[in-house]
């Protein structure tokens, strides 16, 4: 059985391109989404803003996933940490999940197993 983690970072926007290279750049690199999001980070010393800047402040920013066996992931965080760092708040965030079940939706075909075209071994996958 494969073991799989989740890997999600918030980064900027103007980092994709870059990301973009450098993670296919990474041999077997398994692909990734992209979620266009919004948030804003507290630094410490920021005042009290009225409701409207508090309602309006969010900052554009993108969230990529990923889904890799185990052995891939330090590799895809180090290089999501060395491209999109500006040394600035907002700069994100980059964490990892573990991965207790993934079936493919055309077959439901369970992807971690051995076989994740859902055969046994030796018999032929589904057509």
């Amino acid at each position: 059985m494969k073991e799989m983690c989740e890997i999600r970072a918030i980064v900027r926007p103007n980092r994709l391109p870059l990301l973009r290279e450098a993670l296919r750049a990474i041999p077997n690199f398994p692909g990734l989404t992209l979620t266009k999001a919004e948030g804003f980070t507290a630094p410490a010393g920021v005042g009290r803003r009225s409701v409207r800047e508090e309602l309006t402040d969010y900052t554009p920013k993108i969230l990529i996933t990923v889904l890799a066996e185990v052995a891939m992931v330090e590799e895809i965080r180090r290089t999501i940490i060395m491209i999109c760092s500006t040394g600035q708040f907002g700069d994100g965030l980059v964490w990892t999940l573990p991965i207790g079940t993934m079936h493919r939706i055309r077959n439901g075909s369970d992807m971690l197993a051995d076989n994740p075209d859902g055969s046994s071994p030796g018999e032929q996958p589904p057509a």
